[in-house]
């Protein structure tokens, strides 16, 4: 399921990103992946051990949740702390596969469910730079405004173009989620977004608590704590 979640961070939050970040220490990319992605990896990150990236990390975390969106979208149990890279002068990252389990910590570990990047600047920014998600129904290619978060399942096969004229900017992370079937988030997502319409519009209160009443009996039945 690829969701597209907007403004994620504001204007004003974004430009202190961007403020921040064009002053930044930049670390090669490969320094946070094993030899196959190193591979095909050619990109700039904040060093896991940098301050900045710490901070910044915490913004993120922040907004999100402040959207109902993603968490409606997510249902996150754990977190990656965000991490923040940089594609320029050709920089690109072929076509790959996210790690199946991450390390939070020296003694926890959590799964990757699903992928997130956030957008920290604009498409004309940059030329180049799309991310590119391979799945059953073909490819999707994504670039989303500055601000804006895209989820995608962390078992897609997926890529980043090359950067041939100025830099790509973002930040990336990973989450296991509360349910960890695609298609399972998928249905309690498509259901929570109908109950909110219908709520919205009016709609029979008896019929609505139903509904409700399925969606987190389902969510009962499918989530993992």
């Amino acid at each position: 399921m690829l969701v597209h979640i907007p403004q994620i961070l504001s204007a004003e939050e974004i430009a202190e990103f961007r403020r921040r970040l064009d002053a930044a220490d930049w670390a090669d990319g490969r320094e946070t992946v094993g030899v196959q992605g190193a591979r095909v990896k050619h990109n700039e990150q904040l060093p896991d051990t940098s301050p900045l990236r710490a901070d910044l990390g915490r913004a993120v975390l922040a907004a999100l949740k402040r959207s109902p969106l993603f968490f409606a979208a997510a249902l996150p149990r754990k977190i990656l702390p965000p991490r923040f890279n940089r594609y320029a002068g050709g920089g690109e990252y072929g076509f790959h596969v996210d790690g199946g389990v991450m390390s939070l910590s020296e003694t926890e570990q959590m799964r990757s469910d699903i992928s997130c990047t956030l957008f920290l600047n604009d498409p004309d920014d940059y030329d180049g730079g799309r991310l590119v998600i391979s799945d059953t129904y073909g490819e999707h290619v994504v670039a989303r405004p500055a601000g804006d978060l895209i989820l995608y399942p962390s078992s897609s096969l997926h890529r980043v173009e090359p950067v041939t004229r100025g830099a790509r900017l973002a930040s990336f992370f990973w989450i296991q989620s509360l349910v960890r079937d695609d298609g399972q988030r998928r249905m309690l997502l498509e259901q929570d977004m109908a109950i909110q319409t219908l709520t919205r519009q009016g709609a029979d209160e008896g019929a609505i608590l139903q509904l409700t009443g399925v969606y987190h009996n389902l969510l009962r039945l499918w989530s993992e704590t």
